[in-house]
């Protein structure tokens, strides 16, 4: 199996800064994208970053220019750095891989448990 474990969220004062982190474990061949998605009360679950194993990234407009990804494919770590933080941001943050397991000929997609991050006015 593949597990991911996230760690980094909080709360933060509107403006401040928070960096989320994601670590992929388990019988791991390849990791294709990599991704952080967030859902807010009541609202559906978002895209906001992604890179895909190239290094090329996209964002959601609400957070370009404010929120970074990047990864570390030695360690299948996928990092979301959040600056500027606006109570908007309020969510929680998930993440996603696109990973192959050993053995495997075919990628699946894994989600992490969530990690919460408050932004207060």
């Amino acid at each position: 199996q593949v597990q991911l474990v996230e760690s980094g969220g909080g709360l933060v004062q509107a403006g401040g800064s928070l960096r989320l982190s994601c670590a992929a474990s388990g019988s791991i061949s390849s990791i294709n994208a990599m991704a952080w998605y967030r859902q807010a009360p009541g609202k559906q679950r978002e895209l906001v970053a992604i890179i895909i194993s190239g290094g090329s990234t996209n964002y959601a407009d609400s957070v370009k220019g404010r929120f970074t990804i990047s990864r570390d494919n030695a360690k299948n770590t996928v990092y979301l750095q959040m600056n500027s933080l606006k109570p908007e941001d309020t969510a929680v943050y998930y993440c996603n891989v696109n990973a192959r397991r050993s053995s495997y000929l075919w990628y699946d997609y894994y989600w992490g448990q969530g990690t919460q991050v408050t932004v207060s006015s």
